[in-house]
């Protein structure tokens, strides 16, 4: 087929660069156009992240010489793009705006930004575990006065590493219906390396703003059921967390403790786990992993250094499940952060929008 053109705004930052390095040699899509703030327009994108391109591979030849346009020409960067991915640095209310901007040229937003994530009728979109809430773009279009455009998100990188899991055992019929969550967050998740942040060597910070109450309620709302055009959160399970910043480039880690309503063997619970595939295993997108959920028998797994490029980056490693004492089961889980966690979430998520015909060529 014809590669659609993609579009990537706040191309300069970290999780741009991500997205750039990810569709190098996509068969299904090509960056043709980069964005970004008005400082960076007019340059080449080489120019732009000459001395702060964050990535370990080289940048793609293929990108270099684009020249990046700014960020808010919102019809010109649309007129060349059949969709884009939205990495902007930007406020809350800006970002909300901007990509609404967008869809109302009737280009289609996948963003990797949190702004729209309790847009009630944005779906918000784990494809292996939701992809029934993409029906709901019906009615966003409704209400944006638009055919082609809209815009969907991916959630956020900290609830990775275990909501596949909870999820598994939901789909089981084993109704988890309490978990104390604890997640232990890589720097990268703040756009930073360590040449940004040194004063995070050898520290912990024990707070990361917002994230604690994305980790409790952006499950429910991944479980959440359309109801009048909008999603409505699930009700039947409570999630409690705690994040924090640990100094690690790649790869929130998380512990979960958890109640079940069901009596469950533990064998139970890791084939529910091991075996769960959904609509990308299904429909083989390019960027799906084969194995969604992986589990490591070894006492000392998974580790970062080991486990976080599992399915390149796309897969969930777990570990460490074992009866509690107060709970009845806690794991240990990881996923990398920029890769599932979110550039690739997004592409995986274009990809089944694109599969299932929500994005198409203009």
């Amino acid at each position: 087929m014809e590669k659609l053109k993609v579009g990537i705004l706040g191309g300069t930052g970290m999780v741009g660069q991500r997205f750039i390095s990810l569709l190098e040699d996509h068969p299904w899509f090509s960056v043709t156009t980069i964005a970004a703030s008005p400082r960076s327009a007019g340059k080449t994108y080489e120019e732009c992240v000459s001395g702060r391109w964050k990535m370990d591979t080289p940048i793609p030849e293929s990108v270099k010489k684009i020249v990046v346009k700014n960020v808010n020409e919102v019809e010109a960067v649309a007129s060349e793009v059949d969709f884009v991915f939205s990495a902007v640095d930007m406020t809350k209310d800006e970002i909300k705006a901007i990509e609404e901007a967008y869809a109302k040229t009737e280009t289609p937003v996948v963003s990797n930004n949190s702004a729209h994530r309790w847009t009630p009728d944005v779906p918000m979109v784990v494809p292996e575990i939701n992809p029934e809430h993409l029906d709901v773009i019906q009615y966003q279009r409704q209400r944006l006065s638009t055919k082609r455009g809209f815009v969907a998100v991916k959630p956020n990188c900290s609830i990775q590493s275990y909501t596949p899991v909870l999820n598994a055992w939901r789909q089981a019929g084993f109704e988890p219906y309490e978990a104390v969550v604890s997640t232990y967050q890589a720097i990268s998740g703040a756009g930073k390396t360590f040449a940004d942040w040194p004063e995070m060597e050898g520290n912990i910070i024990p707070y990361i703003g917002g994230e604690e109450e994305k980790s409790e309620k952006e499950p429910l709302r991944i479980w959440g059921r359309i109801e009048g055009g909008v999603i409505v959160p699930a009700d039947d399970i409570k999630i409690t967390s705690q994040c924090i910043r640990v100094p690690i480039l790649n790869g929130h880690t998380a512990t979960a403790f958890v109640k079940l309503k069901k009596q469950v063997s533990k064998e139970a619970l890791i084939e529910a786990m091991t075996s769960y595939s959904g609509r990308p295993q299904e429909l083989k997108l390019p960027s799906a992993p084969e194995h969604f959920i992986q589990y490591l028998t070894d006492d000392d797994r998974p580790q970062v250094q080991l486990d976080v490029n599992f399915e390149r980056g796309m897969g969930v490693s777990i570990g460490r499940l074992r009866e509690d004492s107060i709970y009845d089961w806690k794991f240990v889980g990881l996923s990398h952060n920029t890769i599932r966690g979110a550039a690739g979430g997004a592409v995986l998520c274009a990809e089944l929008l694109t599969a299932e015909k929500y994005i198409e060529k203009k």
